[in-house]
């Protein structure tokens, strides 16, 4: 039997009641308040929540007939985001530009195709410049009566989400998913074997994305095992910069991964689409007139490889402040709710060298360097600052 379209909103039980009365009162139904619904919904979370999964299954609810069935047509187009009535704004680089917000705006505007509702799901809405959360503002605070938006972001700080967008929102809190519900949907979704799905789900740090990709990709499980191999390793001057630069190496590499797979194939198409090979007359003349489209594509591809590379440094960085995370957990003689219980005996070794005190000095460092890098410092700069205040504590 298909599961509904809120199968996969893992273990968040609440905001899937809040979300499915929603949907029912923009259906009209009588037994619920009409003002369940608005037009205007901001889920926050941690990373790895499922704060976009939420909030596409929530589009395609809306846009189903059967209030999110999981199997017809607005269903399936909506989850998979080919929806024509839903739009999604995924930044592929530092930021959401103002130019992108403004067209998304302008076609939110318009009457809906096949459904009842015109949806613009805004992911990592965090990620809007202050221009584009401006023009994003005006659409929120006059919107069309068919309009829906649904914002995604960590959380509902300023630094996050400007407070005029804020209020102007419904907010709908994600948790993390404990770590029985992460392997639960990975054994039935992914037909991943139980025992690695309970290994995966219990080191993700309730992250359902990562818990899935260390389960499936062997070159993931063995990055885990370096990053948290380093403070260990942390012995010399020569392994602070040995690990600086494999850390750096990592990242440049699952970088170079995704940009090699995608940026040929997109600059062929664009190249295919403005006649590219063509003899006919004007065809040099098109070319001319097109270079500086074929340039603009290859910066937004530039920025997005930057993002991806910090993304993946992130990701390492995440995994450093969990270790030194557990390890003061271990110096207090706590041994349950680990993020890394796989590696108790090298925690077990970490609390024994530098204490709760000297683990709290280290990831103090860990989330300082991910500030830093934040703030656009150069990942080679804070990544090598971190590992000397790694090693002397």
């Amino acid at each position: 039997m298909t599961q509904d379209v809120f199968a996969d909103v893992i273990g968040q039980p609440e905001a899937v009641a809040v979300l499915r009365t929603a949907v029912a009162a923009a259906h009209g139904d009588p037994s619920v308040p009409p003002a369940a619904m608005t037009h205007a919904w901001l889920f926050t979370g941690p990373p790895g929540s499922g704060r976009s999964v939420a909030a596409r299954a929530f589009a395609a609810a809306l846009e189903c007939p059967d209030r999110g069935c999981g199997h017809c047509v607005h269903c399936r187009t909506a989850m998979a985001g080919t929806h024509a009535d839903v739009r999604t704004v995924t930044p592929e680089g530092l930021t959401i530009a103002v130019r992108e917000m403004r067209a998304v705006v302008q076609l939110a505007a318009r009457r809906p195709v096949t459904g009842p509702w015109q949806i613009v799901l805004i992911e990592d809405a965090d990620r809007l410049s202050e221009a584009a959360s401006n023009a994003l503002l005006k659409a929120v605070e006059e919107p069309p009566s068919h309009t829906v938006f649904l914002l995604c972001a960590p959380s509902t700080h300023p630094d996050d989400v400007s407070v005029t967008i804020r209020s102007r929102c419904r907010v709908l809190s994600l948790r993390i998913p404990p770590p029985s519900a992460i392997a639960e949907v990975l054994v039935r979704r992914d037909g991943i074997d139980p025992d690695t799905a309970d290994w995966a789900a219990s080191v993700a740090g309730g992250h359902v994305g990562r818990a899935r990709r260390l389960a499936t990709d062997q070159d993931a499980r063995a990055e885990r095992e370096r990053i948290l191999s380093a403070p260990a390793d942390l012995r010399s001057f020569g392994a602070v910069f040995g690990h600086a630069a494999e850390l750096l190496a990592d990242a440049k590499a699952q970088a170079k991964a995704v940009s090699e797979r995608r940026d040929s194939a997109e600059l062929e198409e664009l190249r295919t689409a403005l006649g590219a090979g063509g003899t006919g007359r004007g065809a040099v003349g098109a070319a001319r007139g097109s270079a500086g489209v074929v340039r603009d594509l290859e910066r937004r591809q530039k920025s997005r490889a930057t993002r991806t590379e910090r993304d993946a440094l992130d990701r390492a960085l995440v995994d450093l402040s969990g270790f030194y995370r557990d390890v003061i957990a271990v110096a207090f003689g706590a041994r349950q709710s680990l993020t890394n219980p796989d590696v108790l005996p090298e925690l077990e070794v970490a609390a024994g060298r530098f204490g709760a005190e000297g683990a709290l000095r280290r990831l103090d460092a860990v989330l300082e360097c991910r500030l830093a890098i934040e703030q656009n410092v150069k990942p080679q700069i804070a990544v090598e600052a971190l590992m000397v205040r790694l090693w002397r504590g």
